[in-house]
């Protein structure tokens, strides 16, 4: 009985993957959490829109300033310095996500940010912070899957290196 369970289990497992390959779960995970960065740092800067979105990243509004003097506490920094890092990065690393380029540590990044805006900015907001967490995890460990500029680029190495020798 057991055995039949098992083997049955096995086969669902088979089908569900085949049906919901790993580019997919990949990709949906870095539009999920890169979608979460890029609206937030399009409430931090102004000028040069494209597509209805805002893309001069070093012109930051003054409620951007205000915030992080005022609410968005972080310890060790200035409240400037911590402004431009925060908005620079969610627009950096959301972008590297996207792409799939260098998702690894763009991942790493915003986990970073991630647990500092827990810690520091909004503690009480765990829940929402433990699935970008997990999501982030996720691409941290698999990379960003067969559809990425990564896959690509390391594709392109292989077959290179595979004509050198």
């Amino acid at each position: 009985m057991a055995n039949t369970i098992v083997a049955m289990l096995d086969r669902m497992n088979q089908k569900i993957m085949l049906i919901v390959p790993a580019w997919f779960v990949a990709l949906l995970c870095r539009l999920a959490v890169a979608t979460q960065f890029w609206h937030s740092v399009q409430t931090k800067i102004s000028g040069w829109e494209l597509f209805g979105q805002s893309w001069k990243v070093w012109d930051l509004s003054a409620s951007t300033f205000m915030l992080f003097e005022n609410e968005y506490t972080v310890p060790l920094l200035p409240p400037d310095v911590a402004a431009y890092m925060a908005t620079f990065g969610e627009f950096f690393l959301s972008i590297g996500i996207v792409l799939g380029l260098l998702t690894r540590l763009s991942a790493i990044g915003l986990l970073v940010m991630t647990t500092v805006i827990q810690l520091f900015v909004y503690p009480d907001a765990w829940g929402e912070h433990i699935l970008w967490a997990a999501l982030l995890v996720y691409l941290i460990r698999n990379g960003g899957g067969s559809l990425s500029i990564d896959h690509w680029l390391q594709r392109k190495g292989e077959t290179k290196h595979a004509g050198a020798a």
